[in-house]
């Protein structure tokens, strides 16, 4: 039986996750992501754990809606071809366990220009400011990571509505996360 631990980025994401569930908000973005699971993982026995990073997206792609979870995700503000030409591996791209073919991009830009999205939609088909992050720290430490995104907004300007269109997406969150618990699947960390 796996015991699970969901990391979400803002409280406002994580407004209906059923109360069995062990929350960790990280804050915005990859740097307060990557140290916040680090920490939380380094200080919780990971033996059986698995972490959800639940979330709000925004669709690179206009037939991408709904709940995802995906399968890959990349680095997308790293300058990760330069960084090959010196010589080195910039890990700008991790595949993940028990995802579906979908991949998201995560990266510090809030995306709302059309020009970015339409550059990032040739290599994703959704965009966040964390999945990468909680994947990376998840790998550098064993411990298994799902990714499960829902789609808020269509990374362009209307992103910028995302405060009305959070809890939305935080109540579609809440419920694949209760039907995850009435599975019998979860256990306490």
């Amino acid at each position: 039986m796996s015991r699970y631990l969901v990391v979400s980025a803002t409280r406002a994401e994580a407004a209906h996750i059923p109360p069995a569930l062990p929350v960790i908000i990280t804050g915005i973005g990859k740097t307060t992501a990557a140290t916040a699971v680090t920490k939380a993982l380094m200080e919780t026995d990971r033996t059986g754990l698995v972490v959800l990073n639940i979330g709000t997206a925004g669709a690179l792609r206009p037939d991408r809606e709904g709940l995802f979870l995906p399968g890959r995700v990349i680095n997308h503000d790293i300058s990760a071809e330069s960084l090959r030409a010196l010589g080195y591996d910039p890990r700008d791209e991790l595949a993940l366990e028990g995802g579906d073919d979908t991949v998201l991009a995560s990266g510090d830009t809030f995306v709302t220009d059309p020009v970015v999205r339409d550059q990032l939609a040739a290599r994703a088909d959704l965009v966040d400011m964390e999945g990468y992050a909680v994947a990376f720290a998840c790998d550098a430490l064993g411990v298994p990571v799902r990714l499960i995104k829902h789609v808020s907004d269509s990374a362009d300007a209307g992103a910028m509505a995302w405060p009305d269109l959070v809890d939305a997406s935080a109540q579609v969150l809440g419920d694949f996360l209760r039907e995850l618990i009435d599975g019998g699947d979860v256990g306490s960390s």
